[in-house]
This record gives structure tokens, sequence and C-alpha cells, in this order.
């Protein structure tokens, strides 16, 4: 029998023997319109034409609409099934199938039709391929370069966290504008959050960007909303700018599925504001930190802004 992962116990056969959370009433400031608009029926056609994955479905996304409204679509590369199941998320678990050799160019053809000026590419987790997925990470940042050479590029990459350290170096060298890795959560919460991550070697993995390629920025994103205080999202802060992360996200958590892990509580607008202001603070050169924030939401305006952010850092020094 073929696997239908509209079915939420296919799709997340490794929760099915969770019992359910209850999910709470979001608050006003939380919610969304329904995606009606022609742009994005637009951006679903050509999604559908070049059969490519998007994160913003898998995922379910709340700022879809907005999105795709607008021609912006976060390309998920590498399969619509991840081998890992961390309990926030809503990308299907299993076996996934083989690399797609074709895929860098169906997203490439799909960038130049959007007519995108700034594109996120992200993926599943890959641990049943060597090298994790890093060099088809790298043939997809170079295929969009040939097709659209004045679209600048945001890779979304997992944590490569059981292959060899130079896989890295692959997808620096292919030279995407920005390399995001999100570490999710505080290091407290990693063992029922994420548990087949490990906070640090997340950490390290953005670090070690750095070093390859100083002048590459470099992001990272966190949930709230998970069971965290203020001071362990601070200290997540600080360990950040330890390894020169020049972008931060924060935005709230929402449980997919009642078999999903447990939305401890909805932080209010006014305690994100907090955590932007400390964030700056601290260094940061941009920082989005919002309810509806996520990791590829107004990716392009914020880049945009990232880079003047540098621009004068760099004129007052």
């Amino acid at each position: 029998m073929s696997r239908d992962l509209k079915i939420p116990d296919q799709r997340h056969p490794e929760k099915a023997h969770r019992s359910d959370n209850v999910q709470p009433k979001k608050p006003s400031w939380i919610r969304v319109k329904a995606p009606t608009s022609e742009g994005y029926k637009l951006t679903r056609d050509i999604m559908r034409e070049h059969k490519l994955v998007t994160v913003c479905e898998e995922a379910g996304c709340p700022n879809v609409g907005e999105c795709w409204s607008q021609g912006h679509a976060t390309m998920m590369i590498m399969g619509e099934i991840c081998t890992r199941g961390c309990t926030f998320c809503n990308v299907a678990t299993g076996k996934p199938q083989a690399l797609d050799v074709f895929e860098p160019g169906r997203v490439a053809d799909a960038v130049r039709k959007l007519g995108l000026k700034h594109v996120v590419i992200t993926s599943v987790d890959r641990d049943d391929v060597q090298d994790g997925g890093a060099e088809h990470f790298a043939q997809t940042i170079r295929a969009v370069r040939r097709q659209s050479p004045g679209t600048t590029i945001e890779i979304l990459t997992p944590d490569f966290l059981r292959c060899a350290p130079s896989v890295v170096e692959t997808v620096v060298k292919a030279g995407p504008d920005v390399f995001n890795h999100n570490l999710e959560t505080v290091p407290g919460l990693y063992p029922e959050v994420r548990p087949g991550a490990r906070y640090f070697a997340s950490l390290r993995l953005l670090q070690r960007v750095k070093e390859i390629d100083p002048g590459m920025f470099t992001k990272s994103g966190i949930m709230v909303g998970l069971g965290e205080d203020r001071q362990s999202v601070m200290q997540v802060m600080d360990d950040m700018r330890a390894a020169d992360i020049d972008f931060l996200t924060i935005g709230q958590y929402l449980q997919p599925t009642p078999k999903h892990h447990r939305v401890d509580r909805f932080v209010t607008p006014d305690e994100f504001a907090s955590y932007e202001k400390a964030a700056y603070g601290k260094g940061f050169l941009m920082v989005s930190a919002t309810p509806l924030t996520r990791s590829s939401y107004h990716a392009g305006e914020d880049f945009a802004r990232l880079r003047a952010a540098r621009l004068e850092k760099i004129g007052r020094n």
C-alpha cells in the first residue's frame, strides 16, 4: 500500500503513539487570512508545473498567503520526506527517495519564471545520503546563478551532523549570499523538541561558515512558546553572537497537529519587541522578532536591510 502523506498517521508515523496535546485557541495577533489572491494561484501553479516542493506548504506556514501573493516561495529540495522526527515539525518523516538529479534545474527555471530578486532554498534532513545533500545544495545554487545571475540566494540547510566536517565547504564555496541554519529552540529543550540534533553542533556549523568565508552572511532562528524562559533565550543570543551570526529570527511556535509538541504559551507582541531590542543590543546586524516571523518571511527585504547594516557598520569602524 502506498503512503498517503495527507493522512496524519501516515505523514508522522513516529508521532502516532504520542498522546494528544490540546491545541489552544490562537490570540488575535496570530490569525491570518486564507490565501485567495491571483498572485498566490500563479505561484502555486508554477510550483506544480515544475514538480517542486515548498516548505511553505509542507511545514504549514501561516504566511503562505501573503508570501505567495507576492511571488515569494521557499523551495524545499531533496524531497518531501525527512529522515528526522522533530516534535515541532510538520514535514513528513520516513525513508526518502533517491535524490533527483534534475531538481536543481527545475528550481532554477522556477526562480527565473517567478522573476525572484531573492530566493530561499531549504531542504529536508537527508541522513541517508553520505554528504547530507551538500553537493545537491551546491548544484542548485549554481543552477540558479546561471539562469538568474541577478537573484540573491539564501539557503536554509540541515545540520550535516552525520557527515564529514568538510561538507560545509562544498555548500559555502558554491557562493550563496546568506547561509541560514536554525537552532530552533534553547539547548535545554533539545531532547524533547529536536532529539536528532545537537545544539552545539548546529552552532559550530554556523561558526565554520564564517571561518571558510568571513564575508558570507549567516543567519539563524528560534521559536518561542515551546517552554523556554527569557534567560535561556538571552543565552542563545549570546551563543549566536559568539559564533558571529549576523541575523536572528524569533517567531511563535504554532502546533501543527495534536500529536506535535504542545504550545506552552503565546508570547505577546510586546515580549517580541523586547527580544528584538535586546538582540540589537548584543550586536546582531539584523533581527526579525514577531509572532509570525519565520526564517523566510520577508527574506528579500530583510536581506537588503542586512547588507545596508553591514555597510553602515563598516563605515563607522
